[in-house]
């Protein structure tokens, strides 16, 4: 009897050890989902088309399959996870055209990073090809310190790191090799 006795309170003690932890643990993956923040986007758009305008003039339209606002965060952002096209407008209405297929943009930092298979291209059959650049929206200016290929009407070149205007009248590069026709 006395076996019967510690056999039974052994069970018991076992079986309320058991509903313990398994309340405990319940009650931990509780707490643990309160202190948990999952990153997400306060705002999605799909098919977005935005137009900036500045007095009455298109200055830029941005078209991207996707959009995604993380402005809920600490460093909030923009992302265009399926690429971004962008076709920027001059005072004279000439075009310049950027393609990429991601794209940043950080709030407060009025910079944008285009990545992967990142073409800019205008009217004038110049283009600049490359797998990241950054574009500097207050000073209208681009840059990378990635490898390039610029395209010209006069030739061809490539090169490492490169900074421009967004209309190719000011180009800096930091090396460069290739055929560029100086005759005119």
């Amino acid at each position: 009897m006395n076996i019967a006795k510690h056999t039974s309170l052994y069970f018991w003690i076992s079986a309320c050890a058991v509903f313990l932890i398994v309340g405990c643990e319940s009650n931990f993956k509780e707490v643990q989902k309160i202190n948990f923040s999952e990153f997400m986007p306060s705002g999605e758009a799909e098919n977005f088309n935005l137009k900036y305008t500045d007095s009455g003039k298109i200055k830029s339209i941005l078209v991207s399959p996707k959009m995604l606002d993380y402005s809920n965060v600490e460093f909030p952002f923009t992302e265009f996870p399926k690429g971004i096209h962008v076709t920027m407008y001059d005072n004279k209405g000439k075009r310049t055209f950027i393609t990429s297929e991601y794209a940043v943009t950080f709030k407060g930092t009025d910079l944008i990073d285009l990545q992967k298979n990142v073409k800019i291209s205008n009217e004038t059959g110049q283009q600049l090809e490359t797998q990241q650049l950054y574009f500097d929206q207050k000073n209208e200016w681009f840059f990378t310190e990635k490898k390039f290929k610029f395209t010209d009407p006069k030739g061809v070149s490539y090169g490492e790191g490169i900074d421009f205007s967004k209309d190719f009248k000011i180009v800096n590069s930091q090396s460069i090799n290739g055929a560029i026709d100086q005759a005119e």
